[in-house]
């Protein structure tokens, strides 16, 4: 035993393809199949099944050995992924037909990915790119499985894809619908999102430092901030359409007021955290006001003003997307939606639910990136 290092998903694991053994047939037309050798029917896993079941039982054997964590991270990789591909191209063309086998297999390969992740997760390498590169690639592997699972069930129970379109399907239809997704996120992100972020942020920032400067503004726009944080979109927008026309400056006009007052509570928040010993020490050497919101509140309101920025970054895609939905040109993100639900065309809803989201996680990273650059010194930042 001194030579094993048993892990329970591996075990697990290992049971689970034992069972899916003794149960038999992965799909209806295997068990037809089976139950009628004469017929001389192809069915889904012929000649594959063996393969999986190999392919998840040697990975959780060797992973049970006290292999290195990355040589026991790569065999678990290879294991998990490879029986997981088998599985999907197996199923494809035979949706439906799933039987309990295929999904005991596919939670035994789901359990080798999460120890996979578990593995990598626990290593804590010296080089700072390998840090990085860790870091990349525990969520992506958290992703990939979300999207293996979704495949694998969608395939396997015959879910309609008008219902949900397995990511495959969406794949495709964004590889093909690139010119048009183009223009939609030029239409949206690049006009209303971007330059509503940057004029309601920037305001939310100046009005919050006059609100810091006179305190009847303090008193008197918070409380306001609060209730207008609290209006609907589906309120605001129609209006903001009404009064700034269909084009992309009614949806800029909705990404300000939903940014602005976020930046305002934030950065009135921040300018307050410094200490009193900091200020009376600022005093003590003859500064200003400006001196000492420069050069102490306003680094002090750093980590502040960028979790404003990082809340808005995904509150600026949200009200331009659902802006979109009460009139625009016939371009845009929230306008191809709706047009799209209308028709069915239901894999073209979700390529844009899928660029929608990756835009705004990059969004959201850059300005991750930028919170890090700006605020390296603060506590927040120490160990990441």
């Amino acid at each position: 035993m001194a030579r094993l290092k048993p892990s329970w998903q591996a075990a697990f694991a290992l049971l689970l393809v034992v069972l899916a053994l003794i149960l038999g047939a992965m799909t209806q037309p295997e068990a037809e199949a089976l139950a009628n050798p004469a017929a001389g029917a192809a069915y889904p896993y012929l000649g594959t099944k063996g393969v999986i079941v190999g392919l998840v039982g040697v990975a959780a054997l060797a992973s049970m050995l006290r292999l290195p964590p990355f040589a026991e991270a790569l065999v678990l990789f290879v294991g998990a992924h490879a029986a997981a591909w088998l599985l999907l191209t197996g199923i494809g063309g035979f949706e439906g037909t799933a039987k309990a086998p295929f999904y005991l297999a596919l939670t035994a390969a789901w359990l080798l990915g999460w120890r996979c992740a578990a593995v990598l997760s626990a290593m804590r390498p010296g080089q700072r790119w390998e840090r990085v590169a860790l870091n990349l690639v525990v969520p992506a592997l958290f992703g990939l499985w979300l999207l293996i699972l979704w495949e694998a069930v969608v395939r396997g129970a015959g879910i309609p894809f008008i219902l949900l379109p397995p990511p495959s399907a969406i794949g495709a239809r964004i590889a093909n619908s690139l010119p048009t997704l183009g223009e939609d996120m030029r239409q949206t992100i690049l006009k209303s999102v971007f330059i509503g972020y940057i004029v309601g942020c920037g305001a939310g920032f100046a009005v919050a430092i006059l609100a810091d400067r006179f305190l009847f503004l303090r008193r008197g726009l918070i409380p306001i901030g609060n209730m207008v944080s609290a209006l609907p979109i589906i309120g605001v927008a129609p209006i903001m359409v009404m009064w700034f026309g269909f084009d992309w400056q009614s949806k800029a006009a909705v990404v300000i007021i939903m940014t602005f007052f976020p930046m305002l509570v934030n950065t009135v928040a921040g300018l307050a955290a410094s200490g009193h010993m900091e200020r009376d020490l600022m005093r003590t050497y003859a500064s200003g006001y400006w001196q000492t919101l420069v050069k102490l509140r306003l680094p002090a309101a750093g980590p502040f003003i960028f979790n404003a920025l990082k809340i808005n970054s995904t509150l600026a895609l949200i009200g331009a997307i659902v802006a979109e939905f009460f009139g625009t040109p016939v371009v845009g993100m929230g306008f191809r939606i709706s047009t799209e639900v209308g028709r069915m065309n239901i894999d073209m809803v979700w390529a844009e639910i899928a660029v929608a989201a990756l835009a705004g996680s990059v969004f959201y990273g850059v300005v991750a990136l930028l919170e890090r650059a700006a605020t390296f010194w603060h506590p927040s930042m120490r160990g990441r």
